[in-house]
């Protein structure tokens, strides 16, 4: 898929839908696992309005050494097998690495690029520019944007957005994931005219950002991907009424993770609200994936896992409250 493509199909209004990295409970690659899962949303999302992203920040891609990134990648090519367009996460704090792991992913069949803001030392704007150009400028695929500060502690402002959109005609979309409704929105006045603006913060805040002209959204819920289509469909047709009811079904799964927040502690972040963030939801999604029969598998250090005792919690919320069945 050419990157004009690949930009018309998220334009549309999509789900990029980020693959949960199963781990062994020695924090093995669990690669049949990933494998299986694969195939289990490729049958979900074929001819939906979806695309697949292996290594994304829910992937723990950061915690994965190159070769496992490559690895990941590569699989995941494998079992789409064409069937979905794949935009594979391939950002680094710096920028030949970035563009390293790009070109391989390229050379590998990607239809494009997730490049994250470069992180722990925080570029001026002229390196942050540099490092988009340097990257799109190597590949001939696209290249989505990942503006989020709360992993980076970077931000792309919508003046500098618009230069960079402007100059660099293979960025194809920006997965937005402020916390503020009116900085969103003006990144859409900015440049929601030329590329997407995909709300990067999930199913809730898409339905909070569709007045503002969010172009579909990122989901983590491998374990759930028909509720997430649902969302994305009432979403497009214009019924906002539906998407709202749609999402109110979340709720007793929300307030399990915010209970699961309380439980394990706060996070040790110095970032202040709203860019404070509990990771245990990661270890929530995947405790869920093994509850209905995916292989979800373990978090890797310094991320914890669930206790037992909640992952019962959790399987009762899964199966009565929120009425799923199992996949397996």
């Amino acid at each position: 898929m050419n990157f004009e493509t690949l930009k018309e199909f998220l334009m549309k209004g999509t789900i990029v839908e980020i693959l949960m990295t199963p781990f062994t409970k020695n924090e093995e690659l669990d690669v049949e696992g990933l494998r299986e899962n694969i195939r289990y949303l490729v049958e979900v999302f074929k001819g939906e309005p979806v695309a697949l992203t292996p290594c994304g920040s829910l992937s723990e891609f950061y915690a994965m050494s190159e070769e496992e990134i490559k690895k990941v990648i590569k699989i995941t090519v494998e079992e789409v097998g064409g069937k979905l367009p794949i935009i594979a996460g391939t950002g680094a704090a710096g920028t030949k690495l970035a563009i390293n792991l790009s070109k391989y992913a390229e050379d590998v069949g990607v239809d494009g690029v997730q490049v994250i803001l470069p992180y722990y030392h925080t570029p001026e704007e002229l390196g942050m520019y540099l490092h988009y150009k340097k990257i799109a400028e190597s590949l001939d695929i696209g290249v989505v944007i990942y503006n989020n500060p709360y992993v980076s502690k970077a931000y792309i402002k919508p003046p500098l957005m618009k230069k960079i959109v402007n100059d660099i005609p293979n960025i194809v979309g920006v997965k937005e994931n402020t916390p503020f409704i009116d900085t969103f929105y003006q990144q859409v006045k900015a440049v929601g005219h030329k590329i997407p603006i995909i709300q990067g913060r999930g199913e809730w805040w898409y339905v909070a950002t569709l007045p503002y002209g969010a172009k579909g959204f990122v989901s983590g819920l491998n374990f759930m991907p028909k509720f997430s289509l649902e969302i994305l469909k009432a979403g497009v047709s214009g019924d906002w009424k539906k998407a709202h009811e749609l999402i109110k079904k979340l709720e007793p799964l929300d307030e399990f993770i915010a209970k699961m927040r309380e439980k394990y502690g706060p996070p040790t972040s110095i970032l202040q609200p709203p860019y404070t963030v509990s990771y245990i939801y990661m270890s929530v999604r995947k405790a869920a994936m093994d509850i209905l029969g995916l292989r979800g598998g373990s978090m890797r250090l310094p991320l914890i896992n669930l206790k037992d005792e909640d992952r019962e919690e959790l399987k009762k919320i899964l199966l009565e409250d929120l009425g799923l069945k199992p996949i397996k």
